[in-house]
């Protein structure tokens, strides 16, 4: 079964996955708790696919949840 996104954040930096991720745009996140304890997130980038990246590349972002649903719905 695949892992819905739990959360978007926001690419801070995208220093060695420049062809992956870019800077300011936002993203899903997909739960990943082993990850996150080794300091990584699971996002889905710009090839579609979830890859794990360095948390600290990224900061979750809250939404209203009326445009929250509005950009998963768009994804």
């Amino acid at each position: 079964m695949a892992k819905e996104p739990s959360d978007l954040v926001v690419c801070v930096d995208n220093s060695g996955y420049e062809a992956a991720l870019e800077r300011r745009k936002l993203y899903a996140l997909l739960p990943d708790t082993d990850a996150e304890e080794r300091g990584l997130l699971r996002v889905v980038d710009e090839s579609g696919e979830d890859y794990l990246y360095p948390a600290k590349n990224f900061h979750k972002v809250e939404l209203p949840a009326a445009v929250r649903r509005a950009v998963f719905h768009a994804a």
